[in-house]
């Protein structure tokens, strides 16, 4: 069994800088710095990343 590579997407709120955060759905979510990739990422799970998104959503100005 070969292991597969997350497929990653950028942030729609990405700043064209590059200044943004890349995201990989699948059974966790995984959050990564576009500009330090090598340094990992932080894995949530689904639960937690939609909690997350709902209070930033909710606390928009």
């Amino acid at each position: 069994m070969t292991k597969r590579e997350p497929h990653w997407h950028k942030s729609s709120y990405s700043a064209q800088e590059g200044s943004c955060v890349e995201v990989a759905e699948g059974k966790a979510v995984l959050v990564r710095d576009t500009q330090n990739r090598v340094l990992g990422h932080i894995d949530y799970t689904a639960e937690a990343w939609a909690s997350f998104l709902r209070g930033v959503t909710t606390h928009r100005a």
